[in-house]
């Protein structure tokens, strides 16, 4: 992960997410690269991005993202748990969170909203919950 100011993407604001659909073009998204940007407030100078090799690798990111925040919040706590609700109230609080989705087939990035991400992760913590429980 690569994570700069966000200075070339400018006012990039995302205001809907757009469905693909059939398995092969989902299995291109994931497997896709992906840029995060991320605006924690509404200060136009906290804006960041950050560059990943697939969907699942940023929506890990995402989760990371979190787990600092809880990490700077909780400085003494041994260990932090949360769960997916706090995570996605995490989400709603920051100003702007999108992704950008390489589509090969149009050679564009594919914008994504929190929506979108939140189900995502949802998809990829359960798949994770599920092989653990194997």
């Amino acid at each position: 992960m690569t994570s700069t100011k966000m200075a070339a993407v400018g006012g990039v604001s995302v205001g809907s997410a757009l469905q693909s659909n059939g398995s092969e073009v989902l299995q291109r998204i994931i497997m896709s690269h992906t840029i995060l940007l991320v605006q924690p407030t509404k200060r136009p100078e906290g804006r960041t991005y950050a560059d990943y090799e697939s969907v699942n690798e940023c929506m890990e990111g995402v989760c990371k993202m979190y787990e600092e925040h809880l990490k700077r919040m909780n400085p003494n706590s041994p260990s932090i748990t949360y769960d997916i609700s706090q995570l996605f109230g995490f989400i709603d609080d920051l100003a702007d969170l999108s992704c950008l989705v390489y589509r090969a087939d149009t050679q564009t990035y594919q914008p994504y909203n929190k929506d979108w991400i939140k189900e995502k992760i949802y998809v990829l913590l359960r798949r994770q919950a599920q092989q653990a429980g194997k």
